[in-house]
């Protein structure tokens, strides 16, 4: 489903799949994570994302005007996981709020992987 909303000049419609791309870029920048992960339920494997398909880590519902994101993600080794899935939930929620208008219902972060970073 699209989000929606109606302006005094018209409605605005934003796909899902803008929304994936921000939020992907906002997590990316966040301290503490690697990047997306891809999961290949049939093999088990989690594979980084590369920058350009960094929306499939990410999965984007929206109900009545309100976002919910799920993130695949690898974590840095040796930080706290609890710190960084704070941080990435208060700055994608606030960002992607700042950008669409529209509400965050829920932001659930899902650490697919740790990986050590050179």
């Amino acid at each position: 489903m699209k989000g929606r909303m109606n302006t005094g000049l018209g409605e605005v419609v934003i796909n899902p799949d803008v929304i994936a791309t921000y939020a992907g870029t906002v997590a990316v920048e966040c301290f503490g994570i690697v990047g997306m992960a891809a999961v290949n339920m049939k093999d088990g494997l989690v594979k980084l994302l590369r920058k350009d398909s960094i929306k499939h880590g990410i999965n984007v519902v929206i109900n009545d005007n309100k976002i919910s994101l799920d993130f695949h993600v690898i974590v840095a080794y040796g930080v706290s996981i609890s710190a960084v899935a704070d941080n990435l939930i208060g700055n994608v929620k606030y960002k992607v709020e700042e950008f669409t208008g529209m509400e965050t219902e829920h932001v659930r972060i899902l650490v697919e992987g740790v990986r050590v970073i050179d």
